[in-house]
């Protein structure tokens, strides 16, 4: 969808074209802050410079904008940023309010302290705002001297914002907010005491269909398609279709107003060829770069291109090797992994995948039955060890992975700081070096995406392990508003504790490879 709403015809509206021009001549004014375009003049693209001129030259009978609710939908990396600097400044400069309270909101403080940022920008490089505006930047705060209006960044605790007398609010990234308190604070009633207050909310697709944000998409759409009416909501969307085609570039067009301007059709074309085999980043290109909601988790591994890279592993040979873990502690009654990787031994060895999983002896039959998973063939195979009793005896481990620190030359086990805390100290009195390990986007983001590149690359060697191929297969993964992932524990009802063991260890692995760290030589996969 990529059409704008057109003033409701029964209204006695108009459009004021002097006051349209006047928005955009103060924006065309300001510069621009990144990249290759610093420092030129911000010249409104034409979708950029329709919003503006509707937002600000619809008038009703009174004089006053007829909008006060403005919903921009689009990709990321399109402008979004600088436009919504842009109306923030002109709502605290140029609007003729008098005391104007104009807030940048997002889901947290930092967000909403990127739009901030570039009005910053902004007005260092323009003379005549730079004498008139007053920084207080340890409040994130703009002040402009000759109407005392300023322009603040607020964060997510919404129970602190009653009171606010609203002019305009800059909603950045709506669909990352966690509920609507926030929303419904800064919305409802702080702008009643304004002539025309405006809320300028500007988001990426998200994920969520419970969330205030696809409330508000899904009203924007009725409005779009004439099932609903307001003439004070102000919509627009550039994304694709639940139905079209996310391969078909003539989309990629649709959705992407400023592509071959701000994006190279390259760029999206190299994002493209990365996602189209992996559905993590598959969903990620569609809901970051073609503005799609797309379900928040998706089975993760393509278990083709897993059992691809099922190269036999000769422990013997391995004896001695250095090599890194992970551990991943279940409850008591549980499955528990421990998995050791061996980094390459040059630009044409694998990692090298060793997983080791233990279960009570006396769930065994029990869990078959409940789980239809077949632990009893795989404890008769050795692929899974059982430990006496109804839960699992982490004594038991511990001596298993002091006998392997025998064979093994174990560098480092990283754990899950709130799992393993009594036997992490117990292996630390053993000699090993433990790395409490977080399991957030920020830790885990990183080697999850490795582990997928080296999976499609098929420079790793897991050995056919059907436990291992189990977990992998049971993996759900859960992306955030910077495109970070990590596994889905809720949605990922099946045992995964051999994937995240594995995906600890190759994050160790890899930041204490000389030979092919991709951390040192690249630092960490953005997509």
């Amino acid at each position: 969808m990529s059409d704008f709403i057109l003033p409701n015809k029964n209204l006695q509206t108009h459009h004021d074209s002097m006051l349209a021009q006047k928005a955009v001549n103060f924006i065309n004014s300001l510069k621009h802050t990144k990249g290759e375009w610093y420092g030129k003049n911000f010249a409104l693209l034409p979708w950029q410079d329709k919003i503006v001129r509707d937002i600000f030259g619809t008038i009703k009978p009174n004089g006053y904008r007829q909008y006060n609710m403005a919903y921009i939908e689009i990709p990321k990396k399109m402008g979004k940023s600088e436009l919504a600097a842009a109306v923030a400044l002109y709502l605290t400069c140029g609007d003729g309010e008098y005391g104007a309270e104009v807030y940048g909101c997002a889901s947290d403080r930092q967000q909403a302290s990127i739009v901030f940022d570039v009005a910053v920008e902004m007005v260092e490089q323009c003379p005549a705002l730079k004498k008139r505006i007053k920084p207080i930047l340890s409040q994130k705060r703009l002040v402009y001297t000759p109407l005392n209006s300023f322009y603040q960044v607020l964060s997510a605790e919404s129970y602190t914002k009653h009171g606010l007398n609203v002019h305009g609010v800059i909603f950045d990234e709506l669909h990352a907010q966690p509920n609507r308190a926030l929303f419904d604070v800064m919305t409802h009633g702080s702008g009643d005491a304004r002539k025309q207050p405006l809320f300028f909310l500007i988001t990426t697709a998200g994920t969520d269909r419970n969330s205030i944000c696809w409330e508000v998409h899904q009203k924007a759409e009725d409005i779009l398609r004439g099932k609903k009416s307001d003439r004070t909501f102000y919509p627009v969307i550039y994304g694709i279709e639940d139905d079209d085609d996310w391969t078909d570039e003539r989309n990629w067009y649709k959705a992407n107003p400023s592509l071959d301007v701000t994006v190279d059709i390259d760029k999206l074309r190299t994002a493209f060829e990365s996602a189209k085999d992996n559905p993590a980043e598959e969903n990620l290109f569609r809901q970051l770069r073609l503005n799609q909601w797309v379900k928040q988790s998706v089975r993760w591994m393509p278990m083709d291109k897993w059992d691809k890279c099922a190269f036999p592993i000769d422990q013997e040979r391995l004896k001695g090797r250095e090599c890194y873990a992970g551990l991943d502690l279940s409850s008591t009654t549980d499955v528990s992994a421990f998995v050791l990787v061996f980094p390459p031994l040059d630009e044409d060895d694998k990692y090298i995948v060793l997983p080791f999983f233990w279960i009570p002896e006396e769930t065994v039959e029990l869990r078959v039955r409940r789980d239809h998973v077949p632990y009893d063939t795989w404890a008769d195979t050795g692929a899974i060890m059982t430990t006496e009793g109804n839960v699992i005896h982490y004594g038991f481990i511990e001596q298993f992975i002091e006998e392997l620190g025998k064979q093994y030359n174990i560098k480092e086990i990283a754990y899950d700081r709130w799992g393993a805390v009594q036997m992490s100290q117990n292996l630390e009195g053993m000699g090993f070096t433990v790395v409490p390990f977080g399991q957030g986007y920020k830790d885990m983001s990183p080697p999850t995406k490795e582990l997928m590149k080296l999976v499609l690359e098929e420079r790793i060697a897991h050995g056919g392990n059907e436990p291992l191929r189990w977990m992998m297969d049971n993996i759900y993964i859960k992306t955030d508003p910077a495109g970070n992932i990590k596994a889905d524990k809720e949605k990922s009802t099946e045992r995964i504790d051999g994937a995240v063991a594995t995906i600890m260890a190759l994050d160790r692995a890899i930041r204490h490879t000389d030979t092919s760290s991709v951390y040192n030589e690249r630092g960490i996969i953005i997509l």
